[in-house]
């Protein structure tokens, strides 16, 4: 007892060839939920009726099922039948050959199955049952805001960080049956009921969704940043809409139960703005310049450093501010420049050669006293190889350290020009 499939799959002509009177869904609006079945005929040649408002069908009637539509059937407030194949079916309540559920092999079919069995109708249907749509496909344009901030532990900054957030998310029916008869007033299940839209703040099931999903943003804001497959980064959140939604959707569901408990889920998530408190202001400041200076970036802020410096020498004649400067990044900055460094000295116990008249002496040790103390040895400075010094500026030129100028200025130094 319940529908027997006369068509499946794409709709296109087939009404206009076979059936004259039938059962469809409204024209409603996007955020639509669930909304009464409307009759449909010819009215007696006149023109095709769209204004029927009695959602009643009585054995035999045709039922259109369009694509990501799925429709129940009701009777004394219980669960009689479910399509979600798209197609057209009959209702038939003398034939032992006709199924009640059609769950199709989409998003719905697995759950459905399961509450179909929990909420189905016991005993023979009757002959007259209620018809109503429900909207499988994503329910988009559903608001949320903070008047004031909310509050949440992040992991990365290691505080209570704060802000006022707006945004909208798009949600899903998964198990109609369950949202049907567990969350749907009944109000909206009667004879030409009116259309249950979560858009509407009329709507007082829709108006506790709002609340319970503002209520559950601090808890989602606090799971996603102390994530640590998500960076831990609250930049990211706006940039994210199905990390955050998948951590707005674990919060309501951990908080109330929107999935188990009434087959709704939450997909996207856009949040339009998050308007930080000033201690947050402040802290996310320090943290940018502290992440500027560090690692690999503050290196490279060394070395812009380096390279002003030799511009800076080049420009002023070889003056002593360029080569202080080159003398301060030294020992942070690879590459070239590394071969800049003058040899430090004999290491300790290092032979040194002996003075005329004083026999060796080990590097370390206090000088022999035999007479007359010995004379500190005057070495001659090292002569600079000027090939040497070209190719370490012509590197320097090549990592883009210093300018075209710089290293004219520098070779003309080299070569004594």
């Amino acid at each position: 007892m319940g529908f027997i499939q006369a068509f499946s799959g794409a709709i296109g002509g087939t009404l206009a060839d076979q059936w004259k009177d039938f059962v469809a869904p409204p024209q409603v609006a996007p955020t639509a939920a669930i909304f009464p079945g409307v009759p449909i005929g010819q009215n007696a040649g006149r023109g095709s009726n769209t204004h029927g408002s009695s959602n009643i069908i009585s054995n035999g009637s045709k039922l259109v099922v369009p694509e990501g539509t799925g429709l129940l059937t009701f009777q004394d407030g219980r669960i009689t039948g479910f399509i979600a194949q798209p197609g057209g079916y009959e209702w038939r309540s003398d034939d032992p050959n006709s199924q009640s559920i059609f769950a199709g092999d989409g998003i719905v079919s697995s759950l459905v199955k399961q509450s179909w069995e929990r909420f189905k109708f016991g005993g023979q249907p009757g002959s007259q049952q209620l018809v109503f749509y429900v909207n499988l496909r994503e329910l988009p344009n559903n608001r949320f805001g903070t008047q004031s901030e909310i509050y949440w532990d992040d992991a990365y900054l290691g505080a209570q960080v704060g802000a006022i957030t707006r945004g909208t998310y798009t949600m899903r029916i998964v198990d109609p049956i369950l949202f049907a008869t567990q969350f749907v007033p009944l109000t909206y299940l009667q004879p030409g009921g009116a259309v249950f839209d979560f858009t509407d703040f009329e709507n007082d099931a829709a108006t506790q969704l709002f609340s319970e999903v503002v209520s559950s943003l601090a808890p989602a804001f606090s799971h996603y940043t102390n994530d640590p497959s998500k960076g831990n980064r609250m930049a990211r959140i706006q940039g994210d809409s199905i990390g955050f939604a998948q951590s707005l959707s674990a919060a309501v569901e951990n908080a109330y139960r929107w999935t188990s408990g009434r087959g709704i889920t939450i997909v996207n998530v856009a949040i339009a703005s998050i308007e930080y408190d000033e201690d947050t202001r402040q802290l996310l400041s320090d943290v940018k310049k502290a992440d500027a200076l560090s690692g690999t970036r503050g290196n490279s802020f060394l070395q812009q450093s380096v390279a002003r410096g030799f511009q800076a020498a080049g420009e002023s004649g070889g003056g002593t501010p360029g080569i202080a400067m080159m003398g301060m990044g030294l020992n942070a900055v690879s590459g070239p420049m590394g071969g800049l460094q003058q040899p430090a000295g004999p290491t300790p116990y290092q032979q040194v050669p002996p003075q005329q008249g004083y026999p060796p002496q080990q590097q370390g040790y206090p000088p022999q006293q035999q007479g007359y103390p010995p004379q500190p040895q005057q070495q001659a400075p090292a002569s600079e190889d000027p090939v040497a010094k070209l190719a370490q500026y012509k590197n320097m030129l090549d990592q883009g350290l210093i300018t075209q100028e710089d290293y004219e200025a520098a070779k003309a130094r080299a070569l004594g020009l």
